[in-house]
């Protein structure tokens, strides 16, 4: 026996099938937008089953079905007046009348409705209604689309496009989590079944290999769409349009844009055109993501052999929504970028977070002598030679020689670029309050020039912040030389912290490193044999450190383990490069021992 939720309201959206023989998609939205059901069902039982949970208190059904056909021939009054504004984007409805056999008594939507105990009247203020909805319009109206998108099974598609079509209608569907009102499908905010759902659906796309499979998907997610017109009309109706009305028949669907014209049928407009950029951007996007992870590993990679501390390095692709919004941008009617694929090169971003602004500075000249760097802004000292504090940020644009023969690890990066942002952790943390309280919140008119000189407080206080930080750090380099604190525990390393203060001494000029990294080259060091610092510190006797700085010629400032690193590597030789631990680096290691075996 189903249990009803108790709840304000309910938005549920029917993608109805024609017959009971074909699955019809469920969803259910909460008061807040966040997505608490998705399913299939079959036959009316199952439908009604389903839903009974959710429709026992004050909710609004959306059905994509017709709910109310009087006419014997031809439209309803509703289709013509929907066909006359969006025919034009392929989103006219077809012709609903008596004479269709499942349609010629009471609609099944209109059934089940009334099997559910719901008002059809659109008009209604009743608590429990029902309505009836459209996707593809609704689609075009949200999303600003010049034609809809092409996921249906019909002839001359085939399964390569239905796919990419339909990730990039749930991409969509995931960018209005920002909107107003807002789907919340994934993310900390989501209902925790809902997101597992969204993202049983997201993967069964990704995997499927047949047209069928992606029908199980794609009906579950017309609901949502449906269930999302619902939640829409009911939060906006003054952006929302009714065509027809209750004696004819209707159907409910957000307003068209008076800005919003048709995409060109000619196809041969090619990747200039913003909706074929972005069906390709789509099409491409598991590649664009699986490209991002390797940027992020050999950005990682590159700052770790150098032994610079940072704090974390992360990425990310540029949604298809965000590059869809990108690719419309105009300035005075006209685009701003001609050739999206090409124009917009924040596709792949690189995150790098620092403690200290010194360090932001070592890891822009790491990666000019690792990679190539096609672009460099300093966001900070532009917004500083204008006057004023606020954001601050180094952005390169960067990618590796394509004329080079990538590792196998990195075979998907010559071609590609990577927006790379380095900041500190103070900076990072005022860009995004900033951003979320700006540009996603809603800052009343009246308050605007009051929140703009607390932001700008707030950013010079972090500047002072930042300095303060760097000053503490330089100073403690040179007193971190006092006994270390006893640990007691069976690991037979050398401790982390114990290591770290013997470094602090050894290496009094270099910086800090990685938490990690302590105690990973104290692996190192056992697999070496050495289980004291006594024995570690008679082993780096043996290393000419002035002749190893001299062939190393560190152009950055090197953390104190990758200084240990480099001792071990000129102590040890092949062997150091043979470890275990080493094994994932031994290429590089021996780069490195070439380097310092070479005469001066």
């Amino acid at each position: 026996m189903a249990t009803w939720h108790p709840v304000l309201m309910y938005f549920v959206g029917v993608d109805l099938a024609w017959g009971e023989r074909r699955p019809t998609g469920l969803a259910v939205l909460d008061p807040e937008g966040r997505l608490v059901h998705v399913s299939q069902a079959t036959d009316d039982d199952d439908i009604v089953e389903k839903l009974t949970p959710y429709v026992g208190g004050e909710c609004l059904v959306a059905v994509d079905a017709p709910l109310i056909v009087k006419n014997a021939t031809g439209n309803r009054p509703a289709e013509a007046l929907l066909n006359a504004d969006f025919a034009r984007f392929d989103a006219g409805a077809h012709p609903v009348n008596t004479s269709k056999p499942e349609l010629s008594e009471q609609p099944r939507g209109a059934r089940i409705a009334s099997r559910l105990g719901l008002d059809i009247n659109p008009r209604s203020r009743r608590a429990r209604r029902a309505i009836e909805v459209y996707p593809h319009p609704a689609m075009v109206a949200l999303f600003r689309l010049g034609r809809t998108l092409k996921y249906k099974n019909k002839p001359g598609r085939d399964f390569a496009q239905l796919r990419t079509e339909l990730m990039l209608l749930m991409d969509l569907l995931e960018s209005r989590a920002s909107a107003e009102p807002p789907l919340i499908l994934e993310g900390p905010a989501a209902d925790q079944a809902g997101a597992r759902s969204w993202r049983a659906l997201s993967t069964a796309v990704r995997a499927a290999e047949r047209k069928s499979e992606l029908r199980v998907v794609e009906d579950q997610v017309d609901a949502v769409v449906c269930a999302y017109v619902g939640l829409f009309a009911t939060r906006r109706p003054e952006q929302t349009t009714t065509y027809g009305d209750v004696e004819t028949g209707y159907i409910v669907t957000p307003v068209l844009p008076e800005d919003l014209t048709p995409t060109p049928r000619r196809r041969a407009a090619s990747m200039t055109d913003p909706d074929v950029a972005v069906r390709e951007y789509a099409r491409t996007q598991p590649e664009r993501q699986r490209a991002t992870e390797q940027f992020v590993r050999l950005v990682t990679a590159i700052l770790d052999d150098a032994g610079i501390n940072y704090l974390t390095v992360t990425g990310r692709a540029k949604s298809v929504s965000s590059f869809a919004i990108k690719a419309a941008r105009t300035v005075d009617g006209r685009r701003i970028y001609r050739k999206p694929l090409e124009d917009i090169t924040d596709q792949i971003g690189i995150r790098v977070i620092t403690y200290v602004q010194s360090d932001v500075q070592a890891v822009v000249d790491l990666l000019g002598d690792e990679v190539m760097v096609h672009d460099d802004r300093d966001m900070g000292q532009e917004t500083a030679d204008e006057g004023r504090f606020g954001y601050a940020s180094r952005h390169l644009l960067v990618g590796i020689d394509p004329a080079s023969e990538a590792p196998a690890d990195y075979d998907l990066l010559p071609t590609r670029q990577a927006q790379v942002q380095i900041r500190t952790v103070l900076q990072h943390a005022w860009a995004e309050f900033e951003h979320d309280i700006r540009y996603k919140g809603t800052i009343p008119p009246e308050h605007v020039s009051e929140f703009d000189r607390r932001f700008t407080l707030a950013a010079g206080l972090l500047e002072l912040a930042d300095r303060e930080f760097t000053t503490i750090r330089d100073r403690l380099r040179v007193g971190l030389t006092g006994a270390p604190l006893e640990e007691v525990n069976d690991d037979p390393r050398i401790s982390p912290r114990e290591l770290a203060a013997f470094l602090a001494g050894q290496y009094a000029d270099a910086g800090w490193s990685r938490i990690d990294h302590y105690a990973w080259i104290a692996s190192l060091i056992l697999e070496l044999g050495i289980v004291s610092l006594t024995e570690l510190a008679a082993r780096l006797r043996s290393v000419d450190e002035e002749t190893l700085e001299q062939r190393m010629a560190y152009r950055y400032p090197p953390g104190a383990v990758r200084r240990l690193d480099d001792a071990l590597l000129w102590a040890y030789g092949d062997a150091y490069v043979d470890l275990g631990g080493n094994a994932h680096r031994a290429d590089s290691l021996r780069e490195r021992l070439a380097k310092m075996r070479a005469d001066g």
